[in-house]
């Protein structure tokens, strides 16, 4: 049996220009109090950060449509587009609208209806698929409904505050903050309680972080608040009873 015999060679040092020679184990040693010092040295944890967001001027154009029963005011860095599908279905009426803000990846559906006039519904049957169902907008029904939507988000919301609206042009509803990681954190709907009724909800294209979108839910607030301060109605769309 050959035993293999390493030689370990010393290493060489430098002090003052002396050669000094040093045990093959000495640079083991010095390798390892280095790792202790690491392993005991403090951690310090890096903050999650999230990219700038360089946000527009504010500037507003109006929305005053032939044929709208309503009209106001909303941000020149947001398109306007007609909503054409409602569960894969058409609207109950032309004058639902979209806000969209391309810059933000954000959008407030405005859904109208006409108190006493026809309401589709989908009613879902035993095996999973849905039905049009015909009926009639009741004001109270509708106020309903605009608060169980809002409670939809109890699960994941971390508070649900709701406020009166009264503003300088008359107009009257109700205004949700929902907080926490919702689908929706803005939500409002407006009514004269005999003709008109209009919902608003703003929603993202992203998956609902309540760290990263404060900032333009907090910048879009004013856009929303200046919407419904001048926010009219027209007297048209009776005709749709």
């Amino acid at each position: 049996m050959h035993i293999l015999k390493v030689q370990t060679k010393p290493l060489v040092s430098f002090l003052n220009g002396k050669r000094i020679w040093l045990p093959a184990n000495c640079f083991l040693f010095i390798a390892c109090c280095f790792f202790l010092y690491a392993c005991n040295s403090t951690y310090t944890s890096k903050k999650t950060a999230y990219f700038r967001i360089d946000f527009p001027e504010r500037k507003y154009v109006p929305f005053q449509k032939e044929g709208y029963p309503y009209s106001f005011e909303y941000p020149a860095y947001a398109n306007i587009i007609q909503d054409s599908t409602f569960f894969d279905s058409n609207p109950e009426n032309p004058w639902w609208i979209n806000i969209d803000f391309p810059v933000f990846h954000g959008r407030i559906f405005l859904s109208y209806k006409v108190i006493g006039g026809k309401a589709m519904y989908k009613l879902k049957q035993q095996n999973g698929t849905y039905r049009d169902s015909v009926g009639i907008n009741v004001f109270d029904k509708m106020v309903n409904d605009a608060f169980n939507l809002t409670n939809k988000n109890e699960a994941v919301a971390s508070s649900i505050r709701d406020s009166v609206i009264h503003t300088p042009n008359g107009i009257t509803g109700v205004f949700f903050r929902v907080g926490g990681n919702a689908a929706t954190a803005k939500q409002f709907f407006l009514s004269d309680t005999t003709t008109h009724f209009i919902r608003g909800a703003l929603y993202f294209d992203v998956n609902p972080n309540v760290d990263s979108l404060r900032p333009v839910q907090d910048f879009l607030q004013a856009d929303i608040d200046h919407l419904i301060n001048t926010f009219k109605w027209t007297n048209k769309g009776k005709n749709s009873k």
